[in-house]
């Protein structure tokens, strides 16, 4: 629980897998395929708390650290799945210094925030002095994934107690180029987001970024991020399937081409 902040920040656990299926047997098998870290998409994802809290008792099945994406910069819902047991919480749509300080509030126990205590799960996943490490170790991620979170950068990543920033590069090209789009390897939008892993860096504070291929992680990495999220397991299995049926399928025709 403590160290997981100092190994990212040592690049020692740069690869985090992504649940979009509402599903406690899908989370634990990404669990047990060797990510560095899990994040559940409560955003876009398909599910709901009572179904996230069986996730993250199915990833605690293993040692990975479980992160949770929320849908909004909500104090009451970050609160309760931190209390669920999650290690850490990525906001999206962080725009402004004020928002990242109502997240950092939301996570932070006083007098550092405005957390309230009862971790029912979290004391039982992480033991009875879960409370006094809790400031230190949960991690808080805010997302930068419009122009104005882009332009709010700076203020952004000089707000107290947050850990580091995440880009959404889908909205982000949305918000200046009117399309979504991942895995930008050049132009404008490319050098917004190596910019923003240089000022993540000039402030001390930890990088990440969704990718759309593992080609690309391992570009971020070289950019200096320090955690990547590849895909998800959503996409995986719809992978997976397409591959399969496509070499079925290619066998097929030349059986009846014979």
């Amino acid at each position: 629980m403590d160290d997981f902040k100092n190994r990212l920040l040592q690049g020692l656990a740069p690869f985090n897998g992504w649940l979009h299926l509402p599903d406690s047997i899908a989370a634990e098998v990404m669990s047990r395929a060797g990510w560095d870290s899990l994040t559940v998409d409560m955003q876009h994802g398909l599910m709901g708390y009572d179904t996230a809290l069986a996730m993250l008792q199915a990833i605690s099945t293993t040692d990975t650290p479980a992160l949770v994406r929320v849908p909004a910069n909500d104090p009451a819902l970050i609160m309760r799945m931190l209390d669920a047991g999650a290690l850490g919480v990525v906001c999206p749509l962080v725009n402004s210094a004020a928002e990242a300080r109502q997240l950092v509030a939301a996570c932070r126990y006083p007098p550092q925030g405005v957390r309230s205590n009862g971790p029912v799960r979290a004391a039982l996943r992480y033991g009875a002095d879960y409370t006094p490490r809790a400031n230190a170790a949960v991690l808080t991620l805010a997302m930068v994934e419009t122009r104005e979170g882009f332009e709010a950068l700076e203020d952004i990543l000089q707000t107290p107690g947050l850990d580091g920033v995440y880009v959404g590069p889908s909205d982000l090209s949305f918000s200046y180029r009117g399309f979504p789009e991942l895995d930008h390897r050049q132009g404008e939008m490319r050098d917004k987001i190596q910019h923003i892993a240089n000022r993540a860096h000039a402030h001390g504070k930890l990088a990440g970024i969704y990718c759309g291929s593992p080609a690309y992680a391992l570009e971020a990495l070289g950019m200096g991020f320090h955690l990547t999220s590849v895909q998800s397991d959503l996409r995986f299995l719809q992978m997976g399937a397409q591959a399969a049926l496509q070499q079925l399928r290619g066998h097929a025709n030349k059986q009846e081409g014979c």
